[in-house]
């Protein structure tokens, strides 16, 4: 169900499909993730998972599998 969630605030925050969800995604690898769009995305995981990142986190959140080892800390597993 996180797994889900997490994968939905990228779908639209980014404007990707499900199949886009990769290893490869990663900072500005697609023209919407850029400074403004990862503020979003940053600003909508926090809305969603209830959690507020740390600087260190938000600047380390790279790609979207870091974002899973990320929110990992957080307690919010996604399987």
């Amino acid at each position: 169900m996180n797994e889900e969630k997490y994968n939905q605030v990228f779908c639209e925050i980014f404007d990707l499909k499900l199949t886009d969800l990769s290893h490869e995604l990663h900072y500005q690898s697609v023209p919407s993730w850029d400074s403004v769009g990862h503020l979003a995305l940053i600003s909508e995981l926090e809305t969603q998972f209830n959690i507020s990142l740390e600087i260190d986190d938000v600047i380390d959140f790279s790609s979207y599998e870091k974002g899973k080892t990320i929110l990992n800390k957080y307690g919010i597993e996604l399987v």
